[in-house]
């Protein structure tokens, strides 16, 4: 299933320079079965799917829920993707009852997953485009590419020599900030300057404040996608300690301030970008 998806969003552009760009992908096939599973009954899903959200769940454990993949609720509360609004108490009540990770149970034995209440919903937002840049890399790979820059609308993966890069400002995206070189790997991005306060606090069920940036360094995609959502909703204090902690390369943004990196982001060698410089 998630092969098929990866496969979809190859874009011919790698043969010209080895640069792949795609929007952020809308698996309608994928919604229609993970939504299938809030009518509280039992939804066979393909095992490769099983497994990813087997991963997602793991990093929900590792970020003490700062990442929690079943949102879907309170993203309707507040109508994070149809223009935005602001919940009544009482909705956001519902909505909070009608989401957190705990509501969803995997069997990867018998192949199904389950939703525990017929409101919950999953969001694949936090971590699809990760999986589906890592699962793009590992078909080229296979196919013999052994060099390539995977851009999936602000997340990107170098496979094979590593690569310029840059981040965008925390308040304007087209506008680059600080410059580095990526190694095989994953960088990440979240923030509101493109898309606003889309990013909500588990925790709260509340919107997280716009203070600014985050950009995160993995080896892979999936865990870039999941750590940039979950060092956000963090903030850059607690979010810097939680990745000084774990040994992630971590770069915070604020407007007007100096950047805050985690210990391992030293190693990238930030530097200022040039004024012609163009973010990605």
């Amino acid at each position: 299933m998630l092969a098929r998806l990866a496969a979809a969003v190859l874009i011919s552009a790698l043969g010209t320079g080895g640069v792949a760009r795609a929007a952020n992908p809308a698996p309608a096939h994928l919604e229609r079965s993970v939504y299938a599973m809030a009518r509280g009954t039992e939804v066979a899903l393909d095992r490769e799917w099983l497994e990813v959200l087997s991963t997602v769940l793991g990093w929900t454990r590792r970020t003490d829920g700062a990442f929690d993949p079943v949102l879907g609720a309170l993203l309707k509360a507040w109508g994070v993707r149809t223009g935005g609004r602001t919940p009544s108490a009482d909705e956001l009540a519902r909505a909070r009852a009608a989401s957190g990770a705990a509501l969803l149970s995997l069997d990867l034995e018998r192949g199904v997953a389950r939703l525990g209440h017929p409101d919950a919903a999953l969001d694949e937002g936090g971590f699809l485009k990760g999986y589906a840049l890592d699962r793009m890399a590992r078909l080229l790979a296979a196919g013999g590419v052994r060099d390539a820059l995977l851009d999936f609308g602000g997340q990107l993966l170098v496979l094979g020599r590593p690569r310029p890069v840059s981040l965008s400002a925390p308040d304007d995206r087209h506008r680059a900030t600080l410059s580095f070189v990526l190694p095989a790997g994953s960088l990440s991005s979240s923030g509101t300057s493109e898309h606003g306060r889309h990013i909500l606090d588990p925790h709260t069920g509340l919107r997280s404040p716009a203070w600014g940036s985050v950009s995160v360094v993995a080896a892979d995609g999936l865990t870039a996608d999941i750590l940039s959502t979950a060092l956000y909703v963090l903030g850059p204090e607690r979010g810097r300690a939680w990745a000084d902690a774990h040994d992630v390369e971590a770069v915070f943004q604020r407007p007007g301030r100096p950047p805050i990196q985690s210990r391992r982001a030293r190693d990238l060698q930030l530097h200022p970008a040039s004024r012609n410089e163009t973010p990605g």
